[in-house]
């Protein structure tokens, strides 16, 4: 049986994305929701949007001042010219009115592209930056029913296609003002050309608004696969290691190979819509003036009507073929602009994480060593408990083991205590505060959390433990000893300055540890929560490690299960299940047969590391490769 990496984006249900029977609303109600989206970006960025209609309207009135323009110059230049002569003057005179026109035809569609792009390029930066602010700053529960390569699709593909409306826009709405004078100007000069151009005009609005209508759903369906692709992407690319290691090159590719098949079958669906909807749209025009060309011919003949207003109304005709193929752009991009829309605002919905910057109380913690107290806290991912009446508490200054089997809730627990997660009931209090209300800035300072996953950026050492914090040359160099990370990098090849690659690739897991230890120390935090923290690292290291951590008087609460670990703590909390089956010192718990077992167990399965302070399990080079 081959394996595959698999995906919160493979479970996503095809119902998630509009289908053609969930209603007439999803569809019909498409423009109106795009007017809403462009009165909303309208009013986010007013200035540029207002020039560039004025550059748009500007270029409709000069449309039409051509077209009449041209058709005077018809009756009273060239016509006369092959009778009855006429003045050099006039011809002069006809050239820079002409001239004239056409120079300000010209500058009004530089006010009307360059605006309208400014009010493009600003509405993407309001949006990309209110994205990454929510990106920043929503739960982690957020991020757990959200895969990467999807919050990827948000933060660029959506933002750029919700916004590509607004370039042909103003253009458009001078098509909107060029058609109205047009029909002024058409029926003034004959009731003829005035009923093509009322034939004419409501055929394409009532075709452009039948697109939109059927455009919709299929609009939807490709920004949704658009976004599955970019998951099952970023999951084989993230996970290089496991597919490599397991051979799963083959697999990996089949899958994205599907999910592209599926986002090509549905683009080429709406490209046929396409297809068979912009030529119908450039065709209008040209069959208004097939008509024109008939029906003046008549009228001329008759005497009702003159060349030059022949002239007038065939170039207006003719200018419109191209403005319509915007309008017609402008048709295909409102319904990917709303699907795309609905995709970012889904994303700007998600709640703000209580502990983010701003959010929360404005309580500040008491001076000196800090305590924990957890009183009857419980928490569950969707309808699974978790952690249920959890009661304990760490006094300043101690050092607490959390013992567990897989799945007790031990990390959930740390998540709570440095608010990465809320518990749903039940109290925490931090000195004496409850941390639901203390400054999120005084939780972060007083609470340094380091998971067992370290990460590092791909940046020098120095900037992963600093970390853009003012954070001195000699404490950056005590914290790495303290961490005994000190001797390692010494020995890289640019000391400090070395870069660690994307996720510190080149150090080995006990070295992304340490410096992830380091990290957190050099924040000065009174409780430091170990996650598994030290997994990696040697066991005499570790202890050494612990040994150093615990003369300073800080407050540690350490996820444990090497047996060395448990033994360096003042006290154990034994979960069970999500809940505390035990407290008391190591040798205390020893007493129950099923913590006997586990920590046994875990001592029995636990591997050598050769990661010790002498870097024996590292290369040549030094950096643990």
């Amino acid at each position: 049986m081959t394996a595959t990496l698999h995906s919160a984006a493979d479970d996503a249900p095809d119902d998630e994305v509009p289908h053609p029977d969930d209603g007439a609303e999803s569809t019909a109600s498409v423009t109106r929701q795009g007017v809403r989206e462009i009165v909303r970006f309208v009013r986010m960025h007013p200035s540029p949007f207002a020039w560039a209609l004025v550059g748009g309207a500007m270029w409709s009135f000069m449309i039409v001042g051509s077209a009449w323009l041209l058709g005077v110059i018809t009756d009273r230049v060239i016509e006369p010219a092959f009778t009855t002569g006429v003045s050099a003057s006039t011809v002069v005179w006809s050239v820079v009115a002409l001239f004239m026109v056409g120079t300000v035809r010209g500058l009004s569609v530089v006010v009307r592209r360059w605006f309208g792009s400014l009010t493009e390029s600003r509405m993407q930066r309001s949006l990309r930056t209110a994205v990454v602010d929510r990106l920043l700053t929503m739960p982690m529960s957020s991020y757990r029913r959200r895969p990467t390569g999807e919050l990827l699709a948000n933060a660029d593909v959506d933002v750029t296609t919700a916004t590509q409306m607004l370039m042909p826009l103003p253009f458009s709405l001078g098509v909107i003002v060029l058609i109205a004078i047009s029909l002024v100007s058409l029926v003034a000069a004959d009731g003829v050309f005035g009923l093509v151009a009322m034939l004419l005009f409501p055929a394409m609005a009532i075709l452009s608004r039948r697109y939109t209508e059927r455009v919709h759903v299929p609009s939807a369906r490709v920004q949704a696969k658009l976004g599955t692709v970019s998951a099952i992407a970023h999951e084989s690319f993230d996970g290089a290691l496991v597919v490599k290691t397991l051979g799963l090159e083959t697999s990996e590719q089949q899958r994205f190979e599907a999910a592209a098949a599926d986002l090509r079958d549905e683009a080429v669906g709406v490209a046929r819509m396409t297809a068979s909807f912009q030529p119908v749209i450039d065709l209008l025009p040209s069959l208004g003036i097939v008509l024109l060309l008939v029906g003046g011919a008549w009228r001329i003949d008759t005497g009702s009507a003159t060349p030059g207003e022949l002239v007038s109304a065939v170039a207006l005709f003719g200018w419109l073929a191209f403005p319509m193929r915007i309008v017609g752009f402008l048709f295909e991009s409102i319904p990917r602009a709303v699907v795309s829309l609905q995709r970012v605002d889904a994303l700007l919905a998600e709640p703000v994480d209580p502990s983010a910057e701003g959010v929360g109380g404005g309580e500040l913690l008491p001076a000196g060593p800090l305590g924990l107290h957890l009183d009857d806290v419980g928490f569950s991912f969707g309808d699974t408990p978790v952690l249920t009446r959890v009661s304990f508490d760490v006094d300043p200054g101690e050092v607490v083991a959390i013992v567990g089997s897989i799945g007790s809730g031990k990390t959930t627990l740390v998540h709570l205590l440095s608010r990465l997660d809320e518990p749903e009931r039940g109290r925490i209090e931090l000195g004496g505060v409850p941390i639901d209300e203390l400054d999120p800035d005084e939780l972060r300072g007083a609470v340094s959390l380091v998971a067992q996953e370290s990460y590092l950026f791909a940046d020098t050492v120095a900037a992963n433990v600093v970390l853009d914090r003012d954070v001195p040359d000699d404490v950056l160099h005590e914290v790495l000893d303290r961490a005994r990370a000190a001797r390692f990098v010494a020995r890289l090849p640019h000391g400090i300055d070395t870069v660690v690659g994307e996720r510190g690739v080149t150090l080995s897991g006990g070295q992304r540890q340490r410096l992830s230890l380091a990290r957190a120390l050099a924040g000065r935090p009174r409780v430091l929560v170990l996650d598994d923290a030290t997994s990696a690292v040697d066991p005499v290291v570790e202890a050494e490690i612990l040994s150093g951590l615990r003369r300073d008087g800080t407050t540690m609460l350490v996820v444990a299960h090497r047996l060395s670990t448990i033994e360096l703590a003042d006290r154990v909390v034994f979960l069970v299940d999500g809940t505390v089956r035990a407290q008391g010192t190591h040798a205390e718990l020893l007493e129950d047969p099923d913590y006997a077992a586990l920590v046994t167990a875990y001592e029995d399965e636990d591997p050598v590391d050769l990661d010790a302070d002498d870097d024996l399990g590292d290369g040549p080079d030094g950096e643990g490769r």
